[in-house]
């Protein structure tokens, strides 16, 4: 049997082993915050933004964020239907109602369009997640949150290395938030970010990040309000420290490997990958590939020819309004279709050629044998009148 590829894992060196064992050593008592601090320095440096802390997950720090606007029973936020759960949970956790509208087909990111038709007076934020390191269209979303004043959120979990104009992912919007989960191009295990370059958010933020303990006050254990305890460890602060030294590396690493399969598959009919429009960067965390409806080959097929040779096969998200807890959303039609057509791309930093082109052989095999079968078909059965 072929050697097994994984849909991704982390890039781990003995630097990252060096901090992470600096801060079990000495990282306690007065030290016990300094790898956090100095990974929010990092992170607000290469992000532009203002501010930055550091939380246990990306659910944390959109949870964080979304109540310190005030998010509560009563309120909606609108998110693209094809979404991770994690984006609708803090939102149902506040009392709120995750309001689901349709993706844009060639982007799957939030459709602006549908984003605008869905707010009413009871509409608190649009959360625009960048999907597999596609960029959502934050120019709209932000025109559309200014003239109706909305807070625009972006869930960038997905999005490190990705630019648009200029601009990295995530510091555009009123909050944006970050995953360092083990499957992201950087991690610090589990963990994620919070950035803003609003102050006066910030401040909330950090108070709520701590139990409700404000930074300002004099008291000793005394919370200004109810909060959470979403703080990163010190020790996971240390290994993403370590990822943040190499973090143009990891990157860049990730687009090389979304390049190989732009070479391989790119040009195929019937396959489309991850978007890149002018002027924006794809950080190409999770490189996707989406077939053309007319082959009939379906996520399962592809499951399969990958799980037989050996591949760890991962799925485009299931809408979120599909879900047993939701409503479903069938309007939403191309949240609805694009899953059951596609598949995430293995990616990971020390994948090899020979693995890449394993896995795009896989593709090409399958729009290969399905062209062949349609074929074969009489011309009637095709579509076609018989000659």
């Amino acid at each position: 049997m072929n050697a097994r590829i994984l849909y991704t894992k982390p890039s781990i060196t003995a630097l990252e082993v060096q901090y992470a064992t600096d801060a079990a050593a000495n990282g306690w008592g007065p030290q016990c915050y300094d790898y956090i601090i100095r990974l929010e320095s990092q992170f607000r440096e290469h992000l532009g933004t203002r501010f930055a802390i550091a939380t246990s997950s990306c659910t944390g720090a959109t949870h964080m964020g979304l109540a310190a606007l005030g998010v509560g029973p009563g309120d909606e936020v609108i998110l693209a239907d094809t979404n991770w759960i994690a984006t609708a949970a803090p939102v149902t956790h506040l009392g709120a109602t995750p309001v689901f509208v349709d993706i844009d087909p060639v982007s799957w990111c939030i459709d602006p369009e549908a984003a605008e038709r869905a707010i009413t007076p009871r509409t608190k934020a649009i959360i625009a997640t960048h999907i597999y390191g596609n960029l959502a269209d934050i120019d709209a979303l932000m025109d559309i949150g200014k003239r109706y004043g909305i807070a625009v959120i972006e869930d960038s979990a997905e999005a490190l290395g990705s630019v648009t104009h200029g601009r990295r992912a995530g510091s555009v919007g009123l909050f944006g938030t970050f995953s360092f989960h083990g499957t992201k191009t950087i991690t610090t295990g589990e963990g994620g970010m919070f950035v803003t370059s609003d102050e006066a958010l910030y401040e909330k933020v950090l108070m709520l990040s701590n139990h409700g303990r404000s930074r300002h006050q004099m008291k000793q254990f005394w919370p200004d309000a109810v909060g959470f305890k979403y703080k990163m460890p010190n020790i996971a602060a240390a290994l993403g420290c370590a990822q943040m030294e190499r973090i143009e590396e990891l990157t860049a690493r990730k687009r090389e490997i979304f390049a190989r399969y732009r070479t391989y598959l790119a040009g195929i009919d019937g396959i489309s990958l991850n978007p890149e429009p002018l002027g924006t960067v794809n950080g190409a965390w999770m490189p996707t590939a989406v077939l053309a409806p007319e082959l009939g080959i379906s996520r399962e097929d592809m499951m399969a020819a990958f799980t037989a040779d050996n591949i760890d096969a991962r799925v485009f998200f299931y809408p979120l309004s599909s879900l047993p807890m939701f409503t479903p959303q069938l309007e939403n039609v191309h949240a609805y279709d694009i899953p059951g057509r596609a598949i995430n791309l293995p990616s990971y930093h020390d994948m090899s050629e020979d693995d890449i082109a394993r896995v795009s052989g896989i593709m090409l095999a399958l729009v290969s044998k399905a062209r062949e079968a349609a074929s074969s078909l009489p011309s009637k059965r095709r579509g076609k009148r018989p000659a």
